[in-house]
């Protein structure tokens, strides 16, 4: 238990900030699911329109601190190349 009211804060702002980047997490890990789903189906129309915003979900995942840069563009660049092959 915190002894001081600065320590208490502290706790508070932890419970936050760790829902937020569970939900941020959750997110970012439902899109990049709903993507692989679409070209393990085959589907290659729906996989080039999941593309787009699941790139652009895992940028903001980079830019809330969620995701390394370098983990991003290693992600982005492994699901491009899966839809590419489509």
């Amino acid at each position: 238990m915190p002894n001081h009211k600065s320590a208490e804060k502290r706790v508070r702002q932890n419970e936050k900030r760790r829902l937020i980047n569970r939900s941020n997490r959750s997110r970012v890990r439902t899109e990049i699911k709903k993507l692989r789903a679409a070209f393990t189906a085959g589907d290659k129309a729906l996989s080039q329109e999941l593309l787009s915003s699941t790139v652009s979900v895992i940028d903001k995942a980079v830019n809330k601190g969620l995701l390394h840069k370098n983990t991003a563009a290693r992600y982005k660049s492994r699901l491009s190349a899966h839809v590419n092959a489509l």
